[in-house]
Order: structure tokens, then sequence, then C-alpha cells
């Protein structure tokens, strides 16, 4: 049985996911750069002017439970918490890929009387058919991914494989046009050698 290929789909907002990624990145490497230098022995006013390290951690150790005891206050950085893992979760969530079958049913028509459809197996063995009528090709497999269509061949002989690729994806690309078939992508790749005429090689 045909395996099926799998697609992925990305958001538009995975790339907004991407960029807050990146600047926590920075965000860490600035500031391990920061320990670096103190570990250097470069004087804490320096790394202090140019990286506020210090006025961050002074503040952050200011900050103690009597000073989230007001009702408001506690309700502000709770919904500020929410919308924080809202907005962080939403963006992780768009980051993971959306995998789908790239195999579909080709429509050519539609009108009062039906639709004209094409099943995705239809057009790869048109496509086997046309690669296996060249003379030294031995066997071919087809795979349609609705943009593209990719044709995997074992061929007869080792010599002018690159013109019988060329010459087998012109094949191809010419039985589409003859059956009224969108003109697609083709792909060819060599997968072996027929083994009856592996003496080439040698």
């Amino acid at each position: 049985m045909p395996r099926q290929r799998l697609r992925t789909r990305t958001s538009p907002l995975a790339a907004l996911g991407r960029i807050v990624v990146a600047l926590f990145a920075l965000a860490l490497i600035w500031y391990g750069l920061m320990t670096l230098l103190l570990a250097f022995k470069v004087s804490p006013d320096t790394v202090e002017s140019i990286s506020g390290y210090r006025t961050v951690y002074d503040e952050l150790a200011r900050t103690s439970a009597a000073d989230v005891r007001d009702q408001t206050t506690r309700l502000i950085i709770g919904l500020a918490g929410l919308a924080a893992l809202l907005i962080f979760g939403f963006l992780a969530l768009k980051e993971i890929p959306r995998p789908y079958l790239a195999r579909h049913d080709l429509d050519l028509l539609e009108d009062d009387r039906g639709t004209v459809t094409v099943a995705p197996r239809a057009i790869e063995h048109m496509a086997e058919m046309a690669a296996e009528g060249h003379p030294f090709v031995a066997s071919a497999s087809g795979r349609y991914g609705g943009d593209d269509l990719a044709v995997a061949v074992t061929v007869r002989r080792a010599h002018d494989v690159a013109d019988t690729l060329t010459d087998v994806r012109t094949r191809v690309r010419g039985a589409l046009g003859e059956h009224d078939l969108p003109v697609v992508a083709v792909d060819v790749t060599l997968t072996g050698f027929d083994r009856k005429t592996r003496r080439e090689l040698s």
C-alpha cells in the first residue's frame, strides 16, 4: 500500500513566537556576558552602568509578601499572569507544526452537469507509464503532492544518467499536457540500477 506524504502548515504568528524566544535568548546571553565580566574582575560599577543588574536585583530584593497584600494589587498581578499565560501559550501553540496529507483529488471541471475529478493514483500511474516509456528506464514510481509530482526511476544502464533523467522529466511533463492536466513541477530522482545490468557499474 503506497504511503501518504505529509506536509506541514506553519502559522504566520509562529514568526512572532520566534521573536519572543529570540528576545529571551538575547537577554540570557547579555546577562551571561555580564556575569562573565564580573568573573574576570571587571569593576562592578562598570558592569552596573552598562547592564543595571544591581538596580534590578535591588528592586526585586525589596519586594516582599507585604507588597501584595492589597486586593487590587493581587488582582492586577493575577490578571497580568493570566494574560501572559494566554499570550505565550497561544504563541507556543502556533509553533507546533500541523501535518496534513499532501495527496488529494484534483478537480478539473465543475459545472451544472457534475464534476470531473482525477485521483492522485491516476496521475501517478500516468507519470510512471510515461517514464517507463524511456528505453533506459527499468521501473518508475510516482508520487503526486498537489503542487508537484515526484518520479523515482530505476535505470537499466549507468551511462548517460543525466540525459535519461532529463528526458524522463520532459516525457512526464508532456504526458500531463497531453491529458489536459495541470503541468506542475516534476522532480525526477534516480533510485537505483536494474540488477540485471549492474555489471555496467564495474
